[in-house]
């Protein structure tokens, strides 16, 4: 096969286009840089009349918005899902890991929840709370800058509230709470469980010429038309291009390996277009993954040569171990006063008004590691179904279970707005034993060698599990509400989702001081091949209790500024 080769050579080439790669992008394309950008899937503007969901009614659908081709409905803006034809990956027995993937420019900053936490001081150091795990070889100190400066960039709303691991930021005005989530506070302080406005990346107040503000129509997973809330292409991306960034993108473009020379350092990548089914090259000075964890470690694992043997930057045999993504668990109640509410629009943000952080001392529990809780219901725009039987609320108002017609159109009226949510996320133990590896006899649709991945919770986790349905169990009772469904007991793994299914895998190109031990040093740069960085959730040593994505934003852009200033002095 022709393998079409480069005649540029770029500063800099980015693999992938979501929060890491968006950020690295534009610091390095304003520092002067000349980057290529390289992402798997199409061009994607959410201000694109042909490409917006956002405001389109359920009945545009045909099945009223619910999922058709699309993992969290045909609104929601994902170019991809846990399933993918043509991009298989593979499990081995008693494995339920599940790889969720985002093709499209800004990858899955365009559908996430906008959840925009910092980690703790104490987030860097889990080994030596708990004995579990290692710590980082960075700390608070070493990111809250870069956390400061995200805030300020992109904007996140919230409110200054002097807890020691939930560090405070630069806060645009919060929302207030909804019905719903009144009654949750109400039951929160009956049990001294705190409850603070949410933290996310949407804008209530004007930041910038270039966005617009959040008009609360609830829709964030569909991405902003007007730029209100944060994703990596809207927000990243066309920004520094406007502003002169020397940035080429390629859409389309299937990363197979990073190229390297008789030095093992990196010359470029190659890649094929999904289009014209060819192999192409790139050449760059500097490479940056920012693919996500799992196909930053396949890029990595696929790029063999007699200088990498085992793959590039995994002389340790490191690279894809320690895989882990947050552990989630949820329930739903009932809540009589909710009944018969008088309808309005309450949208809100897409998403949480307000959450509980992590309360508790895990040396008083039979865990290591804490969660927080994310709330959900109120009078959201109907669509397919109610996901539950509807009229069976009646049980527990003395009314009749079943029926259709005129009654359950009296049911969904009278029940519509009862319901109340919770969901717990939580923290996992990083495991040597859960990893991704590649499939010695499975390959893509271009050729492409996929992962295998190997991946069980432990008891750590399903302990977790069973303290966080105790927890919202009690808060429900604490509102008044009745408990819809059973406690999820041994054989469902205490209600945990399968690893995977939070979307909050990191892991598997962990930084460290020892070569020997870890793939990147602290500025997320490869031991094995210092031109070539990783900028993604891989990285991360442990999770936290909170989402990645500000800390892989903070992190891409500290690892920027490093780059930068090693070209000047020409150690890269």
């Amino acid at each position: 096969m022709q393998i079409k080769k480069p005649t540029k050579t770029y500063d800099a080439i980015i693999v992938g286009s979501g929060a890491g790669g968006g950020m690295a992008a534009k610091v390095l394309s304003e520092a002067g840089l000349n980057i290529a950008v390289v992402e798997a899937g199409p061009f994607f503007d959410p201000a694109d009349p042909e490409q917006k969901t956002q405001l389109r009614p359920p009945w545009e659908s045909p099945r009223r918005g619910a999922s058709n081709v699309r993992a969290f409905g045909d609104f929601d803006m994902a170019y991809g899902g846990w399933e993918i034809d043509g991009e298989p990956y593979t499990r081995v027995p008693g494995t339920r890991f599940d790889w969720f993937r985002s093709r499209m420019l800004g990858g899955r900053t365009n559908h996430w929840g906008r959840i925009s936490l910092r980690f703790g001081p104490d987030d860097f150091r889990r080994h030596d709370l708990d004995g579990l795990s290692d710590n980082w070889p960075i700390g608070y100190d070493d990111i809250k800058p870069y956390y400061d400066q995200v805030d300020k960039l992109l904007g996140v709303f919230g409110s200054k509230e002097g807890m020691r691991n939930e560090p405070d930021g630069f806060f645009l005005p919060p929302p207030k709470p909804r019905l719903h989530e009144l009654y949750y506070i109400k039951g929160a302080r009956k049990s001294n469980i705190p409850v603070i406005p949410s933290r996310l990346s949407i804008l209530t107040k004007r930041i910038n010429k270039d966005r617009g503000v959040c008009f609360y129509c609830r829709q964030c997973s569909r991405s902003c038309a007007v730029y209100a809330d944060f994703s990596s292409g809207s927000c990243l991306i066309f920004p520094a291009q406007k502003s002169g960034g020397q940035i080429d993108l390629y859409n389309d473009a299937m990363v197979r390996e990073v190229l390297t020379d008789g030095e093992g350092l990196a010359t470029g990548v190659s890649y094929i277009n999904k289009n014209d089914r060819r192999e192409y090259q790139l050449k760059g000075k500097v490479v940056v993954l920012a693919a996500s964890a799992c196909s930053s470690a396949r890029i990595l694992l696929n790029s063999k040569s007699q200088q990498h043997p085992n793959g590039l930057g995994n002389s340790s045999g490191v690279v894809g171990k320690y895989l882990h993504d947050s552990t989630g668990s949820s329930r739903m109640a009932f809540v009589p006063d909710l009944m018969n509410r008088k309808m309005f629009n309450e949208d809100g943000v897409g998403g949480m008004h307000v959450y509980t952080p992590w309360w508790l001392d895990n040396k008083q529990l039979d865990f290591p590691r804490g969660y927080h809780l994310e709330i959900w219901g109120g009078l959201g725009m109907p669509s397919y179904g109610f996901g539950f039987n509807i009229s069976d609320m009646n049980k527990y108002v003395g009314g009749e279970v079943g029926g259709y017609g005129d009654k359950l159109r009296e049911d969904v009226k009278k029940f519509y707005g009862s319901i109340i949510g919770i969901s717990g996320r939580g923290e996992s133990v990083p495991q040597v034993d859960n990893y991704c590896e590649i499939d010695p006899e499975v390959v893509d649709e271009w050729g492409i060698p996929v992962l295998r991945f190997h991946y069980k919770w432990t008891d750590h986790e399903r302990r977790q599990a069973q303290h966080m349905h105790e927890t919202m169990e009690m808060l429900f009772r604490n509102m008044g509400g009745e408990i819809i469904g059973d406690r999820p007991g041994a054989d469902q793994d205490y209600g945990l989702l399968a690893p995977g299914r939070i979307i909050h895998e990191v892991g598997t190109t962990r930084m460290g001081d020892d070569p020997k031990t870890s793939v990147t040093n602290a500025f997320e740069q490869l031991h094995d091949a210092k031109n070539v960085f990783v900028v993604d959730g891989g990285p991360f040593v442990s999770q936290a209790d909170k989402n990645p994505t500000w800390t892989i934003l903070a992190l891409s852009w500290r690892t920027s500024d490093y780059i930068v200033d090693q070209l000047k002095k020409q150690n890269i």
